[in-house]
């Protein structure tokens, strides 16, 4: 079972030194030298040099997770705790999810909220028995905080970044969970999904965290930035992990259904525009940031739904393509693949919540060209059995 009390502070998150990047400067991930020595491409990603893809390609590194494990180096993403007797108030304030309905060891989506309900960022809440963890996006970063300590005032609380001291590999796919195990001082086979446990993996302390991003089992692992290297080796070292990077890593999670904040979620969107309803609890005991405004379009509805679709010809539809309804242009392609898994396109976009059903025909703009399009139900794909 997932456990019910945790350590005050997880060793990774203990005494850790901070560092603080130039301004302007790209950032490198402790693993940077690895990705390099296997080849990766580099791209600037989110302030950081990241890994896009290994020599062996975003196909092969996406069917490596869909069919086997994958790992990932999400180092970028920031870790901030949340401290103090007012913790889970004040989270309950600025997020739409009910962080006071956690038990200690699990873990929520949530979204990040402004006054007007738009949403800041999408992120993780970690409940442990005297903070949270939240895990945001490395593009966001500078903002979320920003945010979040505007709205400090009544709350007695605290907020600290460790971000910079924290690491984090996403190891995926139906064989990670047996592997993981194999590596790790605590059974895992009782942790639920979304939920999390602590313990050693190779010997590193970690939060492991059954959570990820493709749509496939797998684990999330956080540990001190010094451990990083050593924990990347270990996993490497099994022979039965493939490195991927962030190509296949937006491949897979598109193919799931998983918003990604500055495609299908903005600061122009609210969480019910997105599909995102389950997260908005407008009942909970802390009034929020955007509640209201999420309480009328609860009743009255929105003017537009995120969608899923398809295209009728071969084409691939790419973020930014014009989208028309009726041969009027209404926004543009949200995230747009040649599906690895389906082999065939794939995409989101904005409708008319009256188009926004199954079978629906829309056009996209490609090159000039109205391809035909249809709505179809999200998740694309999804796979067998239970999380």
């Amino acid at each position: 079972m997932a456990p019910r009390s945790a350590p005050a502070v997880l060793p990774v998150f203990r005494d850790l030194p901070m560092t603080s990047p130039d301004a302007g400067a790209l950032r490198q991930t402790p693993l940077h030298d690895r990705h390099v020595a296997l080849g990766a491409k580099i791209v600037p990603f989110a302030g950081y040099e990241m890994p896009v893809q290994y020599p062996a390609g975003i196909t092969a590194e996406h069917k490596a997770v869909r069919g086997g494990c994958g790992m990932f180096d999400v180092s970028h993403m920031g870790e901030v705790i949340v401290r103090g007797p007012d913790a889970i108030r004040f989270v309950n304030r600025v997020t739409s999810n009910d962080a006071a309905a956690l038990v200690v060891g699990q873990v929520q989506y949530s979204t990040l909220l402004r006054d007007d309900a738009t949403v800041v960022d999408d992120l993780l809440v970690y409940r442990h028995a005297d903070h949270l963890l939240l895990v945001i996006n490395a593009s966001n970063r500078d903002k979320d905080l920003a945010h979040l300590r505007a709205h400090l005032d009544g709350f007695d609380c605290a907020l600290e970044d460790v971000s910079d001291a924290t690491a984090l590999l996403a190891v995926q796919g139906p064989q990670a969970p047996a592997l993981v195990q194999g590596l790790a001082s605590v059974p895992l086979g009782g942790v639920k999904y979304y939920h999390f446990t602590e313990g050693s993996v190779a010997g590193i302390p970690c939060l492991i965290s059954r959570t990820g991003y493709t749509g496939e089992l797998g684990f999330e692992l956080y540990c001190a930035a010094a451990d990083a290297g050593a924990l990347w080796d270990a996993l490497m070292a099994t022979g039965a992990v493939t490195p991927c990077g962030l190509g296949c890593r937006d491949t897979l999670r598109l193919e799931a259904g998983m918003c990604l904040y500055g495609h299908e979620l903005d600061d122009q969107v609210t969480p019910l525009e997105a599909g995102l309803g389950w997260l908005v609890k407008l009942g909970k005991a802390e009034p929020f940031l955007g509640q209201e405004v999420l309480r009328r379009q609860h009743q009255e509805g929105t003017d537009r739904t995120l969608v899923g679709f398809t295209l009728e010809e071969r084409a691939i539809p790419r973020q930014g393509a014009g989208v028309l309804v009726g041969g009027v242009p209404f926004g543009e392609v949200r995230s747009g693949t040649q599906s690895p898994t389906l082999g065939i396109p794939i995409g989101t976009c904005f409708l008319p919540t009256a188009a926004a059903v199954p079978g629906t025909p829309f056009a996209v703009d490609i090159r000039g060209r109205q391809v035909p399009a249809r709505v179809v139900p999200l998740p694309f794909y999804k796979r067998a059995g239970k999380a």
